[in-house]
């Protein structure tokens, strides 16, 4: 039954080129439960103004890569454009591609390409003990094309404990509710560990 819940993901990602103008990371989800219950993700960029002042933030990667030929190996790849645009907040535009053999719509055709698009924006200003600012609430909303699993989107408010310590909550609601079902809420827990 597509209305239940969705299985629990655990996720870890780890910075592997932390430098000013480049950077990339590669991550790994374990959702349970689920028989295939592996997914993996990669990216490299670049942030805004790192190129020449007024760039925007690039980035190309890859997520849900599966390990269940024809059943979980969605490989999608991912060209994301952001940019800060002052009072809006963060907005990023891109696209997609995946496998048409597994990214289809809930007849069975293949659904594999479209749109991304994301915003996000910041309140309540606040510094931590080393006086690195950070906003204690951040609005976040996306929504990506296609009549597939990944189509569809959501909203919710980031609350951010700490500068590396968050927990986002909000709604979700799908394209093709014969894949996802009826809209869900999420709640997200991140900590990051710096190095």
């Amino acid at each position: 039954n597509n209305a239940g819940q969705f299985p629990t993901d655990l996720q870890m990602e780890l910075g592997v080129l932390p430098f000013d103008k480049v950077q990339a990371e590669a991550g790994v989800d374990y959702m349970q439960p689920q028989d295939d219950p592996f997914m993996f993700n990669a990216k490299i960029g670049s942030p805004e103004d790192a190129w020449f002042k007024g760039s925007p933030a690039l980035n190309v990667g890859i997520f849900d890569v599966g390990t269940k030929q024809g059943v979980t190996d969605y490989d999608i790849m991912d060209v994301l454009i952001g940019k800060t645009i002052p009072v809006f907040g963060r907005l990023f535009i891109g696209g997609y591609l995946g496998n048409g053999g597994t990214l289809v719509n809930s007849n069975g055709n293949a659904d594999n390409i479209g749109i991304m698009i994301a915003m996000d924006h910041g309140f309540w200003p606040v510094k931590d003990t080393s006086g690195d600012e950070y906003n204690r609430i951040v609005f976040a909303a996306d929504w990506a094309s296609g009549k597939n699993y990944i189509g569809g989107g959501g909203a919710g408010l980031y609350y951010y404990f700490t500068k590396n310590i968050s927990l986002l909550t909000g709604p979700v609601f799908f394209n093709d509710k014969g894949i996802n079902g009826e809209w869900k809420w999420t709640t997200q827990l991140d900590i990051n560990v710096p190095f």
